[in-house]
Formats: structure tokens, C-alpha cells, sequence
């Protein structure tokens, strides 16, 4: 029999794109699902259908249209979230992604997921950097627990934002076997013929929002390079948003999406086609100089792919053995691909290795985290 927890999550911070904490939220709750556990969400009224078909089961409430206005969001958060709170009698709201409200009197868990707001400010636009960064110090001092998505953001939150006022849960992100799992020659097939690639050559792919701390002009630097010493290189594809890395843009958007072209920027894929772009991919490249997670990566090893990452941060926590590590510069990237490129053996090894390291990460196991910072932050066991 589900149970009811007395717990509100408020996942009115939806991206548009449902990426990131889209992928975080819609995880966890398919994780309660799983153990048999049921609460109440809150969502802008557009975002509902969404939610309920990627995590069905849980007592979904609308929020005002009005919040679909981040600013407007922001104060119903600090007012109308509190008062849903108190008329559905939860003992703990959650905050899934930085901010909460200051006032409520219910206890409030809050999510923090990246550190480099302080330890790679440059990585940021300004206004985010002070915007975050602001919220993770007032988080520390004001929420009754927090959760962190690994070990690694979780002790930097102690060197650069101080010691939290209540415990400090680590939740690693799971992965969805149902989607991204290794895809079968024929699907690869589709897709390669479906973007005008070959699955002769291959190619090199680059998922996540591009932003500076990705180090895509360094990849793209790198794989030019290669290209220039060998025909036979592999394409290279890059998959996500457009960030606030002006380079990056400048090189993607004039590169554009031409079958036959070394360097393709395609934009946002549908989730559908992710594990066969994955898992097809002779390499998936993520050079990113830190993460909270990084969850491209746990989704790369889950689709069956040879994964070349840094040992930045959270990454290794991650990937461990079952990946290649590489510096985020134009030397190392291009160094990284080189080797693996030249040895199948080793790239089917890791495929391997990454396929049953990835299978450890679920988001039943993150979901038993929350529950259990839930219940130690009300007070109640049964929680």
C-alpha cells in the first residue's frame, strides 16, 4: 500500500527546456514511486502534464499561473508556498534548487547542486554567480537539512560557504535504465541515418548546456587538430543548449548542422534519441572543469559509451575506473581522443565497465536518501 508523506517538494523551478533539475526532480519522484511512496508536488500549471507523465502517482498540485515570472515565482515562494504548506498540514517543504522560503514554519530541506559558483566564479555570468551564490550561503544558515548530489559538492560547500546549520545528506543522481540504456545496432542505425552520419566513421559527441566550464572551444580546437592529422577522424557533434559562452556560440552556430561537416552543432535532441546518440558515439566527450554531479556522464556509461571526462570535482565520483580522464585544455582533450581512438580494445573495455558501474546509480537509492533526510528533519520516523 502507498503511504502519504507529509512532505511538499516544490518543483515550480522547472526549467523550459527540462534539463538539469527537470531530470533531478522527475528522477527522485519516480524513485518514491518505486519505494511504494507518495507525496505532494507543486508545479506551474504548465508543467503538469510533463511531470505527471514522467513521474505519475504523486499528488500534484498547480501553483498560480503567475509564477511562470521568475521574479513573481520567487515571491510566491517567500508567500504562497508557505501558506500550500500549511493548508496540506506537510511537516517539511522541499527546495529542490537553491532558494526557499525564509518564513515558513514548516522545516525546509534545500538542494544544492554545484559549488563553482565559488571555486570557478569565472565559469558564470555574473548575475548568476551572485544570484547562487548568495542563495547557497543563506541555505547554510537558514534550512533545517540539506542534500548535496555528491561528496565532492558536498565538502566544497564546507571550504567556501561554511559549515551548514543542519546535516548535509549526499544523494547521488540515478539513471533511468528504461531510457538510457546501451541501444541496439539497428536503432543506432536509424539515427545515424536519420542525422546524415555513418556508423562506419562514427562520432565524437558532447551533451549539456555549452557554457564556459564545458571547455567546448577546447574541443573543438582539439578535434580540428585531429581532423587536420587524420582524414579519418570522426565527426564531432555537440548536443544541448547554447549557454553564455560567447565563443562556444560563435563556433557552433557558424559551424550550424551540415550532414558530411567535421564539427555539427545540433541542438537539443529528444530525450528518445539520446541513449542511440550515446551509445552509438565512438567517444562521448565531457571536459568539463567541475561539476555537482555530472550527469551527462552517468547517462553516456548507462547508453554503453567510451567515456572521456576530467577528474574535476565530482566527476571521478562518478565515472571512477570506468572511464578515461583528460585536463579540460586543448592538449590534454586532444591527447585523451588520440589514445583512445587508436585502441578499440581499450574503448570496448570501458564500454563494458561503464555499463555495470552505471547500473549502481538509481534513483531509488536518491530517493531513500531524501526520505531519510525528511524524516530526521521533522522528527518523525515514519516520515
Amino acid at each position: 500500500m502507498t503511504s502519504i508523506l507529509p512532505v511538499l517538494v516544490d518543483a515550480t523551478s522547472l526549467p523550459p527546456n527540462k534539463g538539469g533539475v527537470a531530470r533531478y526532480i522527475a528522477g527522485l519522484l519516480r524513485g518514491l514511486t518505486d519505494l511504494g511512496v507518495t507525496v505532494n508536488v507543486v508545479v506551474k500549471p504548465s508543467d503538469r502534464a510533463w511531470l505527471l507523465d514522467q513521474a505519475p502517482g504523486h499528488h500534484v498540485l498547480e501553483a498560480p499561473p503567475s509564477v511562470s515570472s521568475r521574479p513573481l515565482r520567487l515571491l510566491w515562494e517567500q508567500i504562497g508556498l508557505p501558506i500550500l504548506a500549511r493548508r496540506l498540514r506537510v511537516d517539511v517543504i522541499h527546495s529542490p534548487h537553491y532558494t526557499f522560503p525564509f518564513f515558513a514554519r514548516r522545516k525546509v530541506v534545500v538542494t544544492v547542486h554545484d559549488a563553482t559558483f565559488f571555486s570557478a566564479p569565472h565559469d558564470h555570468a555574473a548575475s548568476k554567480r551572485i544570484f547562487f551564490s548568495t542563495w547557497i550561503r543563506l541555505g547554510r544558515r537558514w534550512a533545517a537539512a540539506s542534500i548535496a548530489p555528491s561528496a565532492a559538492t558536498a565538502s566544497e560547500m564546507t571550504t567556501w560557504a561554511g559549515r551548514a546549520r543542519g546535516p548535509v545528506s549526499v544523494a547521488h543522481h540515478g539513471v533511468d535504465p528504461s531510457v538510457f540504456r546501451q541501444p541496439l545496432d539497428t536503432e543506432v542505425a536509424s539515427f545515424a541515418a536519420a542525422h546524415g552520419l555513418s556508423t562506419e566513421v562514427g562520432w565524437l559527441a558532447f551533451l549539456g548546456t555549452v557554457e564556459p566550464r564545458k571547455s567546448v572551444p577546447a574541443l573543438v580546437e582539439a578535434h580540428r587538430r585531429l581532423s587536420a592529422a587524420d582524414a579519418s577522424t570522426p565527426p564531432l557533434l555537440v548536443a544541448g543548449g547554447l549557454g553564455w559562452d560567447e565563443d562556444a556560440r560563435r563556433l557552433l552556430e557558424a559551424a550550424g548542422d551540415e550532414p558530411g561537416s567535421a564539427l555539427r552543432y545540433v541542438g537539443y535532441l529528444p530525450l528518445a534519441e539520446l541513449p542511440s546518440y550515446l551509445g552509438g558515439a565512438t567517444i562521448v566527450v565531457y571536459p568539463s572543469t567541475g561539476e555537482g554531479f555530472g550527469l551527462p556522464v552517468l547517462e553516456g556509461m548507462s547508453s554503453g559509451a567510451t567515456v572521456l571526462t576530467t577528474r574535476r570535482l565530482a566527476l571521478p565520483e562518478v565515472g571512477g575506473d570506468a572511464v578515461s580522464y583528460c585536463e579540460p585544455d586543448v592538449d590534454g582533450i586532444e591527447g585523451g581522443l588520440r589514445e583512445l581512438l587508436a585502441d578499440a580494445g581499450r574503448r570496448r573495455r570501458l564500454a563494458a565497465a561503464a555499463l555495470t558501474r552505471s547500473s549502481g546509480f538509481t534513483w531509488e537509492a536518491c530517493a531513500v536518501v531524501h526520505r531519510r533526510s525528511w524524516a530526521t528533519t521533522a522528527g518523525r520516523p515514519s516520515v
